[in-house]
């Protein structure tokens, strides 16, 4: 039997019908009409000679063994045609004329001020949009199409249209006011469901529903983490902190860290991302490096960006 050869968009169909578990889920996220993406799969069934979806007895397609055994090959193909035009673009483009980052809330401040002071030295003409944002709103932005680069923490899980390359990480640790309940010595374990916790909370549905190192019950969410830092100092709750935000309250003594049974405590990792069918310019993988430089720097250690690491 001679096979035909299949177009990128036909594996582009296949893909999305194997994604989306349905015709018309792909359909409406190809935003095409059901029957033009039934027409597509019946195609690329007829090029290559075989059943890539079993319709029999079921609403919804199933892949037979072929199409399972076919969709790594699928995808590979698609996601090198992807990389080809997006290393096209970044050709044709040059430097980023203008750049929009998102920086999650957790990332020190100090590092970000560092690391974006060396960048409008280094990158003059590259016009730079800066977001703040928290948990899985990080990620939301990128996929949404509304920024270039985003350096996020881990709890947005796997993303399959997003890259990810680690550049450091933060440590959680939970403190309270000195007068706090949770202040003394000897908690038992299980004290600190009985306790309002302050939580960050994410303004994102891909994690909503999703708890990070919330033990209480009873719980004030914030969107903002400063407005979380200023009612941890009032004595109104408990909460997790970035060590390095709140070392000159530990240090003063207005805030003191938790020696809680539970250890709800986290080491937040900390990544650069950016979707998989975009290619980073110079401005943008300048600054994956300077972050990751800034990040993995020891705590009392002062941030410095080199011309050298600049060129790089």
């Amino acid at each position: 039997m001679k096979l035909g050869e299949p177009t990128l968009d036909q594996l582009r169909i296949f893909l999305a019908v194997a994604g989306h578990g349905s015709f018309g889920g792909a359909a409406r996220a190809m935003g095409r009409a059901v029957s033009a993406v039934s027409y597509g799969i019946a195609q690329l069934e007829a090029q290559l000679g075989l059943a890539l979806f079993d319709r029999e007895g079921s609403r919804r397609p199933v892949l037979t063994p072929a199409g399972e055994g076919l969709l790594a090959e699928a995808r590979r193909i698609a996601d090198g045609v992807d990389a080809l035009l997006a290393k096209a673009r970044s050709l044709h483009a040059g430097q980023e004329p203008s750049l929009t980052l998102v920086i999650d809330v957790m990332v020190p401040g100090e590092v970000t001020a560092h690391v974006l002071g060396a960048f409008r030295r280094m990158f003059p003409t590259c016009a730079l949009t800066l977001r703040i944002e928290g948990l899985g709103a990080v990620a939301a932005c990128l996929i949404e199409g509304g920024a270039d680069l985003a350096i996020g923490g881990p709890v947005i899980g796997d993303q399959p249209a997003l890259e990810r390359q680690a550049v450091g990480a933060v440590d959680l640790i939970p403190v309270a006011a000195p007068s706090h309940p949770l202040a003394r010595a000897g908690i038992a374990p299980g004290e600190s469901r009985r306790h309002l916790q302050l939580v960050l909370t994410d303004r994102s549905p891909l994690t909503e529903g999703l708890e990070f190192s919330v033990l209480s019950p009873l719980t004030w969410r914030l969107g903002d983490l400063g407005a979380k830092h200023a009612l941890l100092k009032e004595g109104l709750g408990w909460g997790n902190m970035p060590r390095g935000m709140v070392a000159g309250d530990l240090a003063s003594g207005t805030l003191v860290a938790l020696d809680l049974p539970e250890k709800p405590g986290a080491h937040y990792g900390l990544n650069a991302l950016w979707r998989r069918d975009t290619r980073l310019g110079p401005a943008a993988s300048w600054l994956v490096d300077a972050f990751r430089e800034g990040l993995g720097a020891s705590p009392d250690s002062t941030f410095f960006v080199t011309p050298a690491k600049a060129g790089a």
